[in-house]
């Protein structure tokens, strides 16, 4: 309660939600605002092949200075109110190419350096085609070319068909990885934090003469754990309040008018990620004869949405969530116990960090291959299964699976807890030496 009654708390329980509803509602606009626009450049094309294709668009406008001096525009961008200047060299004739550099008063953007590239390799690949004499040669290569997209469905135990998207499951998957890493890092720490603050005051010893220290250190795991619940659960009503309400006011048919903008900001993500962007764009497009006209890739997004068994996925996130902050907050408890300040806790933290660091770095391979042997036995091993798990759940998991690996946590919570408590009872009164790990060793051998 102490902690629930906190500002931060309060504060971190209200925004996060905004934040998150933002996350979701805001990316088009972002895009549309974030866009070049008006930018002016001037193309001195010593080539004669590229200017043609320097088409204006509502970013960039070109203008041809060709003849001029590049070293005389350089000095005069302000009074001819340029951004950029463009300078084509002559047409290599052994390797039918030229090179291209750009100028500018700022750094140039992505978007314009994209553009230009696009256009010279437009005009290079149009001019080496020529070359060959061949009639009607662009026209072959236009018809040779193939980008074929893959439309992807999931079977009902009927056969029932539904269109999905396997981005939209990669996206909760990696959602979900986040949120419980964050939350047992941050909850166990904060037991660890509580138990050295208690420790280091002298307050422990009033508490130990009326309570056992077992007692002690699991009311603080479990109070600390009802803060995380009453947080989360906060934070999935008022973000779903926040969404739903935004959606009835923007409108569905408006959040699948933005397809395109998505989808190029669901690329770059996966791309940074190292998911190939083409891959994306071929398993969220949807077959023309299965939709109405006007719907389009948002649509299957938007399908897949709704089509995600949240129940049975925030279920899931409290089980392995309260399994996993058991596991992890019984370990840091122990550690906590141990030591006199937080400065002396880097050394024993390693151990127990590790494997929650590469839960994390292994849920981000789980949505590129959900059922490998690496993800699968990452979700069976008790210090790495309640992030890696939960990453795979939206790709369907068999319940064996689950219930295994929910068992296997459980035991491996209260054998660790049993451990902890030994080393709990002993080191909170500990004072005056730096813990080691034979220290917690020779704790733990006695009865």
């Amino acid at each position: 309660m102490t902690r629930v009654k906190k500002k931060s708390f309060l504060l971190t329980t209200f925004l996060a939600p905004i934040f998150l509803a933002a996350m979701m509602i805001l990316p088009s606009v972002i895009m549309f605002m974030a866009e070049d626009k008006g930018k002016q450049v001037a193309v001195i094309d010593q080539s004669g092949i590229v200017m043609p294709y320097m088409i204006d668009t509502d970013a960039v406008d070109y203008t041809d200075y060709s003849g001029r001096s590049a070293d005389s525009l350089k000095t005069r961008f302000k009074e001819l109110g340029l951004d950029a200047l463009v300078l084509v060299s002559p047409l290599d004739s052994v390797s039918r190419t030229v090179s291209v550099s750009a100028f500018s008063s700022k750094p140039i953007s992505m978007d314009m350096k994209d553009a230009i590239s696009r256009n010279v390799n437009e005009a290079i690949e149009e001019y080496r085609l020529a070359a060959y004499d061949i009639d009607g040669l662009k026209q072959i290569m236009e018809d040779v070319q193939a980008d074929i997209p893959v439309s992807t469905y999931t079977l009902e135990d009927d056969g029932e068909e539904k269109i999905t998207s396997s981005e939209v499951y990669m996206f909760v998957s990696l959602i979900f990885s986040i949120i419980i890493y964050m939350f047992i890092a941050m909850f166990s720490g904060m037991v660890m934090q509580s138990v050295i603050e208690e420790k280091s005051s002298r307050v422990v010893e009033v508490l130990v003469s009326s309570v056992k220290a077992t007692e002690l250190m699991f009311g603080k795991i479990i109070g600390v754990a009802c803060v995380a619940l009453t947080q989360f659960f906060l934070w999935v009503v008022l973000t779903g309040i926040l969404v739903v309400g935004a959606g009835a006011v923007i409108g569905f048919d408006s959040l699948a008018g933005s397809a395109t903008v998505q989808t190029e900001q669901m690329a770059q993500m996966t791309e940074g990620l190292g998911v190939d962007p083409e891959v994306m764009a071929q398993s969220s497009m949807t077959p023309q004869m299965e939709m109405p006209s006007g719907e389009n890739e948002m649509a299957a997004v938007i399908q897949t949405l709704r089509d995600i068994d949240y129940p049975m996925l925030l279920i899931s996130f409290v089980i392995y969530f309260v399994l996993g902050y058991l596991l992890y907050a019984s370990l840091f408890a122990a550690i906590g116990s141990a030591v006199e300040n937080e400065a002396d806790t880097q050394q024993l933290q390693i151990p127990v960090t590790i494997p929650l660091l590469l839960a994390f770095f292994i849920a981000f391979y789980a949505f590129k291959a959900p059922d490998s042997q690496l993800v699968f036995w990452g979700s069976m091993i008790p210090f790495t299964s309640p992030i890696v798990m939960l990453a795979r759940i939206p790709f369907g998991v068999p319940l064996w699976e689950i219930i295994v690996s929910v068992v296997l946590l459980l035991l491996t919570f209260a054998g660790t807890a049993w451990m902890s408590a030994k080393i709990y009872k002993i080191g909170i009164l500990m004072f005056g030496k730096k813990t080691t790990f034979k220290d917690l060793y020779k704790w733990l051998r006695q009865k």
